[in-house]
């Protein structure tokens, strides 16, 4: 399976992001803000990717040669099928009502 492949650049004033999907096929490009606003940006960043081209992402951040390697394997490029948010509910989306145990003879 082909992989996505992510630069992460963190600079003084903004993150530069390159991602490819070859050689020579770039297939994304970005200028954000120095850092996140959120803790969840970056992996959520990979996931998006992995999700909409529908491959494994593995991603290099680094600054000053200090380096830290990611991936990401999403669920559904794994060809796992994800549970339904609905699994386990009743015909209009509610739990099925709890039956009371069995008591037991003494």
């Amino acid at each position: 399976m082909r992989s996505i492949w992510m630069g992460i650049a963190p600079g003084s004033s903004t993150t530069r992001v390159v991602a490819m999907a070859g050689p020579s096929e770039t297939i994304l490009k970005a200028q954000l803000s120095k850092d996140p606003v959120h803790p969840r940006a970056l992996a959520t960043l990979l996931e998006a990717l992995a999700l909409w081209e529908g491959q494994p992402v593995r991603a290099v951040c680094g600054r000053g040669g200090l380096f830290v390697r990611l991936q990401y394997l999403s669920r559904s490029v794994h060809g796992r099928r994800r549970r339904s948010v609905q699994s386990g509910l009743g015909a209009r989306g509610r739990a099925p009502p709890r039956q009371a145990p069995a008591s037991r003879p003494r």
